[in-house]
């Protein structure tokens, strides 16, 4: 394979090349210890929403940037040379079941101004900070029936995940990102659309960043949940060239 040219986040190869960068933790329980409360959630512009909306954290990056922010800048004064972008239920899938789908991509773009503006408020030419635009799994699975009795049966498609996962793309790179990272990969399929959808958004744009994956085994078999070994699935997603490859929530 060609080497990659990279348009951002392009020091990072260079230092995992000197030494270990350290990513950001969790956000979900960051943001559980602020206690927050159905109406902090909401905020103004969605006080009258009719859904509940406490535990969709990516809504907090519209409602409530400040939390979103100190979590960011926790972790960068901790050391810190990476952290995530709020993003991990922002597609139109997962935000589906929350009836907020047509945000999502707001989400995306806002998250990634924050966490672009706290890295910048952290980076020195001896440490810069890189926005890392995290795409999470979806709840839905394209390889695994909902439906123990109907083993066909499925709750999405890859031409709906290419598309979700297209739209948060352009959103995270246009909002700042450095690095793309499609993470606790659960079923290789979900994968395979959005590296699918990175690659042509990259097509598109013009724009190439480096890319990590994260898959997770769920149990003590080895395997993520649609089946494959940890070696069979690096075999499936090594085509998209990434900087790195692990496991997260494993």
């Amino acid at each position: 394979m060609k080497p990659i040219t990279y348009t951002r986040g392009q020091q990072l190869p260079a230092i995992l090349e000197q030494r270990i960068a350290i990513l950001d933790g969790a956000m979900g329980t960051m943001i559980q210890r602020f206690k927050l409360s159905e109406a902090q959630y909401r905020g103004e512009r969605f006080k009258d929403f009719h859904k509940d909306v406490k535990g969709n954290n990516e809504l907090l990056s519209l409602t409530r940037p400040d939390v979103i922010q100190d979590i960011h800048e926790g972790y960068l004064a901790a050391g810190a040379d990476m952290i995530e972008t709020n993003t991990f239920g922002a597609t139109t899938v997962a935000q589906a079941d929350y009836d907020m789908a047509e945000l999502a991509v707001e989400m995306n773009y806002a998250s990634a101004r924050i966490a672009r503006a706290a890295c910048d408020k952290f980076s020195t030419p001896d440490k810069p900070r890189f926005v890392v635009g995290a795409l999470g799994p979806t709840p839905k699975t394209a390889s695994i029936s909902p439906d123990v009795n109907d083993p066909g049966a499925r709750n999405t498609s890859f031409e709906e995940l290419r598309k979700a996962y297209y739209e948060q793309t352009e959103a995270l790179v246009k909002g700042g990102s450095d690095v793309l990272l499609v993470e606790t990969i659960f079923d290789t399929l979900n994968a395979k659309a959005a590296l699918f959808a990175i690659d042509e958004y990259f097509d598109n744009s013009g724009d190439r960043l480096p890319l990590i994956i994260s898959g997770t085994v769920t149990d003590a078999s080895g395997r993520i949940l649609s089946g494959q070994t940890v070696t069979a699935f690096w075999h499936s997603v090594r085509h998209a060239q990434p900087l790195a490859v692990g496991l997260n929530c494993a």
